[in-house]
């Protein structure tokens, strides 16, 4: 590569592979092996392979996605009871009625959010780092986002 100047890194490459030096190369047309991971604890790989192709994750991210699921389904039914809520007071249904469902709602909700700020409290515990940490559900935001998505 001497004598080559102020010549690009993209020039240079397109060169070589013009020339054939990237038509050997070992694994050429394989594709990568992407599931070893670098930063992973090497007496753990192992197991962790184990899991892998077992169809199972680490119990600390099983419970994440049981929380995100939690999470949804509390969203979606309180949306659902949003929605007819405001469909129930155009059709002129009785005012205290439809408020007293929604205050229920709302109460199920609120029933919801403390079971899984409990089970963010528990995970966050069991993640080997803290950046895996998930911060407590603010139930009044939730709510709030929930009427603001629905208007």
């Amino acid at each position: 590569m001497a004598g080559m100047g102020n010549i690009s890194i993209d020039e240079i490459i397109r060169r070589a592979m013009e020339a054939g030096q990237f038509d050997n190369l070992p694994g050429k047309g394989k594709p990568l092996n992407l599931e070893d991971n670098p930063h992973e604890d090497p007496a753990w790989r192992m197991a962790h392979h184990v899991l892998r192709n077992g169809g199972f994750s680490l119990p600390w991210i099983e419970t994440l996605h049981e929380i995100e699921t939690g999470l949804e389904e509390a969203r979606l039914a309180l949306r659902r009871v949003w929605a007819w809520r405001e469909t129930s007071l155009a059709e002129g249904k009785d005012l205290e009625w439809v408020e007293a469902e929604w205050r229920r709602a709302v109460g199920v909700f609120l029933e919801q959010i403390i079971m899984l700020n409990k089970r963010i409290q528990s995970y966050n515990l069991d993640v080997p780092n803290d950046r895996f940490q998930r911060q407590p559900l603010n139930a009044k935001g939730e709510i709030e986002k929930i009427i603001l998505q629905t208007k």
